[in-house]
């Protein structure tokens, strides 16, 4: 891991980018450490820069937490093949246009959470190595899909925070009932890009003792601020 930048918030956080390898990444540490950590994964093609996702990460840290994202392939400025354009267009088109999206979602999303879940694994590894960072290991951000894989196959994760999810592949929705480990799901009522009634059958399926979901009228992009809050509560209570 090579860091290439750094500079001090105003809140004490230090934030930094790296690389690691192809992979670009940002992590944000607290003024008191060894800290916890959180990993925040995103996709659609967003970038880690992402404001809101950014907004998250510095409030997080602040809270005590060490906070890192990473590039998925497709996403911010990594590579993107003609074939993942075209499934993205395909994907919005059909949305936009209220015809079935499964087929295209499973062809699109499942090989992003198969290409993603090992360049994570190797991030964490590359992160626990640091005298700034410790266990317990926390999971949150709205790829729903690649943190159900994370939490089925990454033991050092404790405790995971989803948004919305709705739209995760059947595989994913298979694994579910493997998670164990628990939950806070968050769910926007009105979010036009994840249909309600499968994000309620996917968070029945979770197989975990402790699970709480959270709905608030609104879109997908209305969350609540106070649910961030909430969120680091959940965290305090799992990881700290």
């Amino acid at each position: 891991m090579q860091f290439t930048s750094e500079q001090r918030l105003d809140d004490g956080v230090l934030e930094r980018e790296f690389t690691l390898g192809e992979i670009p990444g940002t992590l944000w540490t607290p003024g008191i450490t060894p800290a916890p950590l959180v990993l925040m994964a995103h996709n659609n093609g967003l970038p880690k820069a992402d404001p809101r996702l950014v907004a998250r990460a510095r409030y997080t840290a602040a809270r005590g937490y060490a906070v890192a994202t990473i590039d998925a392939a497709g996403c911010g400025d990594r590579p993107r093949s003609a074939a993942d354009e075209q499934a993205r267009a395909d994907l919005r088109r059909a949305m936009q246009a209220g015809e079935p999206v499964d087929e295209i979602f499973e062809s699109f999303i499942g090989p992003m959470v198969e290409k993603a879940v090992p360049e994570w694994q190797m991030t964490l590894d590359a992160l626990l190595e640091m005298p700034e960072i410790a266990g317990p290991v926390g999971y949150s951000g709205g790829w729903t899909a690649l943190g159900i894989r994370l939490a089925v196959v990454e033991p050092r994760i404790a405790a995971a925070g989803f948004f919305a999810g709705g739209f995760v592949p059947r595989a994913q929705r298979e694994e579910a009932r493997q998670v164990t480990i628990p939950l806070l799901f968050l769910l926007q009522w009105d979010d036009e890009g994840n249909p309600r009634q499968r994000a309620l059958d996917l968070f029945d399926a979770f197989g975990s003792k402790e699970k709480t979901l959270h709905a608030n009228l609104g879109g997908h992009i209305g969350t609540p601020w106070f649910e961030l809050e909430d969120g680091c509560r959940f965290l305090d209570r799992h990881l700290k």
